[in-house]
């Protein structure tokens, strides 16, 4: 059974409800999954300023938050952050920063890994955020696996990006068409896992 870690970060809850589809999907095609949340850095009056997201964190905070040692668990990632001017939310960038021990060490290279993200806008950065969140993967020594165009008309209904799961928020939530490709492509991260965790693969390894 392949383990999958679902690491997110989410203001107002677009990208939580979008890695939920991911750790379902995942979780569908056998994998042991944990969803984790980043912590928060904004501070406390900024936040309460905002309703939603004042919300979404009191909403959420049962969720465990990420630590490295969820990915040295994991066999695969999923990896998802709203966009901010066209890079990955802070908090996001902050949680990667602390994973050089456990990279260090080797634990996060040859497995695969994905990415998710959301914006406002239509041309708000989708692609330049999920290319950025994909640089510390390849540092990592991940195995890449964007969405591509595997399913032409999953990818097409939801929004053709062929770089990762995105979400325009702006027109509201992430709609089904959004959730079907996420959970699709968890299934695809937990086949590629099982198959790279595979007695016979190892063994090549030693």
């Amino acid at each position: 059974m392949a383990r999958i870690a679902v690491i997110y970060y989410s203001s107002t809850g677009a990208n939580h409800t979008i890695a939920e589809a991911f750790a379902a999907g995942a979780s569908e095609a056998g994998a042991e999954v944990r969803l984790r949340r980043v912590p928060e850095l904004a501070p406390a009056e900024v936040i309460e300023r905002n309703p939603e997201w004042s919300a979404h964190l009191k909403a959420t905070e049962h969720i465990e938050t990420a630590t490295p040692d969820d990915l040295v668990w994991a066999d695969g990632f999923v990896v998802g952050a709203p966009t901010r001017f066209g890079q990955p939310a802070a908090q996001m960038k902050q949680f990667m920063d602390t994973t050089s021990g456990v990279w260090g060490e080797g634990h996060l290279a040859g497995k695969p890994a994905t990415g998710f993200t959301s914006s406002d806008e239509r041309h708000g950065g989708q692609e330049s955020t999920l290319l950025a969140m994909y640089h510390t993967l390849f540092h990592w020594g991940s195995i890449i696996v964007p969405t591509g165009y595997v399913d032409y008309d999953l990818s097409h209904a939801a929004g053709g990006n062929p770089y990762g799961v995105s979400a325009i928020v702006g027109d509201g939530p992430p709609n089904e068409d959004v959730l079907t490709l996420a959970r699709y492509q968890a299934g695809r991260i937990t086949a590629l896992a099982d198959a790279l965790t595979a007695p016979s693969f190892s063994a090549k390894q030693r």
